[in-house]
């Protein structure tokens, strides 16, 4: 995957015909933080990490599991290769100099509608600035993105309008986490531990590949904009 592609090449309505969706409209669902558990939401926004920049450091971690040589090995995020939607292997080093943000994404969540509409707007904002976004779908959180990889990319790309990239989906706790998630985790801890604790959980990434801020699933994603700038020098 090339990150100059066009709109038309990442990921828009055009890029897969348009089905009927046989899942449960976002509008339909239970609000997915309730659906999880009466506690949850008491302290699911509080998943914020401070916006400050780690050395480069190599990460060890007790966490092990498929792919933890790949991650105990790793000093950036653009070391790792993960998979698109299509099951190409795709080289994250290809994203030097650019500043990422990395998101597990659902498409049956009641955070959905909010999150895939702002980062829309957000990334429309910023993607001729050196701004990228990578969404990894993940079915870990209530099941709630149950479809192939070709259904929650058209989900994403003729309902939300996204054109940034959507890769394969992948689990992001447990030992079968994706070794970039146990490394991003191990980078930004959020509150108890280390685990991502539902949808829509945000890491903000540097033009070297280090995680400089860990976000709520309810934080909204326009909220992030002011520290993208500051990245990118513009405030």
């Amino acid at each position: 995957m090339n990150a100059d592609l066009t709109s038309e090449e990442r990921c828009c309505p055009t890029c897969l015909p348009a089905q009927p969706q046989s899942r449960q409209s976002v509008s339909e669902t239970t609000h997915c933080i309730v659906t999880a558990s009466e506690n949850h939401n008491n302290w699911i926004n509080k998943d914020s990490s401070n916006l400050t920049r780690k050395p480069h450091t190599r990460l060890h971690t007790r966490e092990m599991g498929a792919g933890s040589s790949s991650f105990n090995t790793a000093g950036s995020v653009h070391d790792f290769t993960v998979k698109d939607a299509k099951g190409t292997d795709v080289d994250l080093g290809m994203y030097k100099g650019k500043v990422l943000l990395i998101v597990n994404v659902a498409s049956q969540c009641g955070l959905t509608n909010s999150n895939y509409t702002e980062l829309s707007q957000l990334y429309e904002k910023y993607k001729d600035q050196g701004v990228e976004f990578l969404a990894f779908p993940c079915n870990q959180f209530a099941g709630q993105e149950p479809g192939s990889n070709e259904q929650i990319q058209e989900f994403a790309c003729t309902r939300f309008k996204a054109e940034y990239p959507i890769f394969q989906k992948v689990n992001v706790n447990g030992d079968k986490a994706a070794p970039l998630y146990k490394f991003l985790k191990a980078s930004k801890g959020g509150l108890f531990n280390e685990s991502i604790k539902w949808n829509f959980t945000k890491f903000l990434v540097d033009k070297e590949g280090q995680v400089v801020k860990r976000y709520a699933p309810t934080t909204s994603p326009l909220n992030i904009e002011n520290d993208i700038k500051k990245i990118l020098d513009l405030s």
